[in-house]
């Protein structure tokens, strides 16, 4: 009875065991680049509670921000970090964001002739890094990437061509999984980016900004101002026109067309889970069913689920995704 009287009257801090976060700057071969990208890119780190007193090594989650997110880890995400060791939800281990905030606020974790290696930089640089100057487990089986909407499609799709260094994925509203809804061709995004000529109105927008973040990234075109890349569809008045080669470069990134012939690489992961909100934009809901239906269809165990959300409202919070979905399932199928 003392003993719950003294925790009873002690300050929260004095109970809870908090986490710092520390960054550095990774100097990058892979994105010396020509189309201006910076290819020094700071890094985030959340290391658990008692990390510099321990000799324990630890997991590393690899988590990718979204569109116009940055490496930074924000107080919010830093309590639900230590809310999810202090609870119990996880064991301790560390996690690490990478800054690929762009010229276009965007790299979606591409390789790019124009803008640079961006795949390279997440699932080779950025990991030998952290095992060389970090105590993690230096083993794919201690590794797990997972990501938020443009971070969600990354983890996916880095994951699907690197299962040489992680093992456990975890996309969380990804994006740009296929051609639907207002990334359709019929939709006004093409529409209206053929109507944008500079870069200062291309500011202004979303579709469209998206749309040339991820040309620069997936069909590059030096000879080609402002924007220095090409689209899949034009429109010559009312009448759309499609560009085979440039279509075909764009689906070659697009995970439901890609996991055909990469199934073999996702049949080697230990554990694969997708969600998306049911009140997000109409794309999100439609394209991840269409991924976990080609996941099923060729016999890929894997979990999806969908949740009652839009994209941002249940993600870093304390009834969210990342507190009661992401880092538990991290935490169960990783190796420590």
């Amino acid at each position: 009875m003392k003993r719950f009287l003294l925790l009873l009257f002690l300050p929260l801090s004095a109970i809870c065991q908090n986490g710092k976060v520390v960054s550095f700057i990774l100097e990058s071969k892979a994105l010396i680049n020509e189309g201006g990208e910076n290819p020094n890119r700071k890094c985030s780190v959340y290391l658990p509670p008692g990390y510099d007193e321990s000799n324990e090594r630890y997991p590393v989650v690899y988590y990718l921000h979204g569109f116009t997110g940055t490496d930074s880890i924000y107080p919010m995400m830093k309590n639900v970090l230590d809310a999810a060791i202090n609870k119990k939800k996880i064991r301790p281990y560390i996690l690490v964001i990478s800054d690929q905030n762009t010229l276009f606020q965007g790299s979606f974790y591409s390789k790019s002739s124009y803008i640079g290696d961006w795949d390279a930089f997440t699932a080779k640089e950025l990991v030998n890094y952290m095992d060389s100057h970090f105590k993690t487990i230096p083993d794919r089986k201690s590794r797990g990437i997972g990501g938020h909407s443009m971070g969600g499609y990354g983890a996916i799709k880095v994951g699907m061509l690197h299962p040489e260094t992680f093992s456990v994925m975890y996309g969380m509203s990804p994006g740009l999984m296929a051609f639907v809804k207002e990334f359709g061709p019929n939709s006004r995004s093409f529409k209206e980016l053929q109507e944008v000529k500079t870069v200062e109105e291309l500011r202004k927008t979303y579709y469209p900004k998206v749309l040339v973040a991820v040309g620069r990234a997936w069909s590059p075109n030096p000879n080609k101002p402002p924007f220095y890349c090409d689209m899949p569809f034009t429109y010559e008045g009312d009448s759309m026109i499609v560009h085979q080669d440039i279509l075909e470069k764009w689906h070659a990134n697009m995970p439901v067309e890609m996991v055909n012939e990469y199934a073999d690489n996702l049949r080697k992961y230990t554990a694969i889970k997708l969600d998306w909100g049911r009140n997000d934009a109409p794309r999100f809901p439609q394209q991840n069913m269409l991924f976990s239906v080609r996941l099923e269809n060729l016999g890929i165990n894997h979990y999806a689920e969908e949740y009652i959300g839009d994209h941002i409202n249940k993600i870093w919070t304390m009834d969210g995704r990342v507190l009661n979905a992401m880092l538990p399932f991290f935490d169960d199928y990783l190796e420590f």
